[in-house]
């Protein structure tokens, strides 16, 4: 059996594990039976009910289709950049979907248009990236991530209305999310994901070199656009849904990787099971260490998993540059 085989079952039942450590863990004490009648409709308590399909049940899901959605556009974009080192923040992505939302509660306060304008900047930003820096994708993601980034801290420091908001965004928490969010989420999960799977075998072209790439009759400016276009989506969803949480995207795709090697036709799906365990795994940690929390309240949803992974994902970015400037300079 091949690894990666091995490697998407074993990640589907660690998944399962995650869901179910998701329902059973919480300040209201549900047991097992009690999580298993609520899920069938027998519980003979309504609130078991509610809290299972209206709390619990959507954030897991909600880590889960936002992490594999990370994965994937990190998988891509370092295809796409050939930089072992890409994934939505250094696209510039996140700073795009933070501006949006910050412009959205400028001009609309009071108006639940955060989700939907997170989406068109994080586009937006997509599609600057690609006019910009054909060239040179990384140097320019880099550069619109700073421009948009300062333009987001000047809007706030003129008007700091929206700060509290806009904090969920740029760190990226999965708290309060509903069964609305999961709803508008799984289809893109799905129709992304089946694309990139699609055009795993031209990813594959593309990092052999443009000149390669032509040489197999390939374009390799049209396979560049395609696989742009589903990294820049895909992290546009994923942040709409959860906030610019950092290093999924670097993580993921590095570790899958690291086991199945770079055949895309193996790494996409294994990153894109990875991703997902990170997020619900991190969540489920973060919302852990809440509950631990000397005098966290009842209206304490849980830390920002964003928090969280920033907090694993540096140390590792930093072990990760290292190790590139060392393999660079043996060559």
């Amino acid at each position: 059996m091949r690894r990666s085989v091995v490697l998407l079952i074993g990640g589907a039942t660690i998944l399962c594990g995650l869901i179910v450590a998701h329902l059973l863990v919480g300040r209201s004490e549900l047991g097992m039976g009690d999580t298993l009648r609520a899920l069938s409709g027998s519980s003979a308590v309504r609130s078991h009910e509610t809290i299972v399909f209206r709390y619990r049940l959507p954030r897991v899901l909600v880590g889960i289709g936002a992490g594999a959605l990370l994965a994937l556009s990190g998988a891509l974009l370092q295809a796409v950049m050939r930089n072992p080192l890409a994934e939505p923040g250094t696209a510039g992505v996140g700073s795009g979907a933070a501006l949006g939302v910050v412009v959205s509660l400028i001009l609309f306060p009071g108006n639940d248009f955060a989700t939907a304008a997170a989406l068109i900047g994080a586009v937006a930003c997509g599609a600057m990236l690609f006019l910009v820096g054909r060239r040179s994708l990384a140097v320019a993601g880099i550069l619109i991530g700073a421009v948009l980034g300062a333009v987001t801290s000047l809007l706030l420091v003129v008007d700091g209305k929206p700060m509290g908001v806009v904090l969920r965004w740029l760190i990226g928490s999965l708290n309060a999310r509903t069964q609305a969010d999961w709803d508008s989420l799984w289809p893109w999960v799905l129709a992304l994901t089946a694309a990139g799977l699609f055009l795993a075998p031209a990813a594959n072209v593309l990092s052999l070199g443009d000149i390669a790439a032509t040489g197999l009759g390939a374009r390799p400016s049209h396979t560049r656009f395609a696989l742009l276009a589903i990294a820049v989506i895909a992290a546009a969803t994923a942040i709409a849904a959860a906030g610019a949480v950092a290093f999924v995207g670097l993580m993921a795709p590095h570790a899958a990787r690291a086991l199945v090697g770079a055949d895309h036709r193996d790494l996409i799906p294994v990153s894109v099971v990875f991703g997902a365990i990170c997020l619900s795994g991190a969540d489920l940690v973060a919302f852990s260490i809440t509950l631990d929390l000397p005098g966290a309240g009842p209206a304490v949803s849980g830390l920002p998993v964003g928090a969280l992974t920033a907090l694993l994902g540096a140390p590792y970015l930093i072990w990760l540059v290292r190790r590139e400037h060392h393999v660079r300079r043996q060559h």
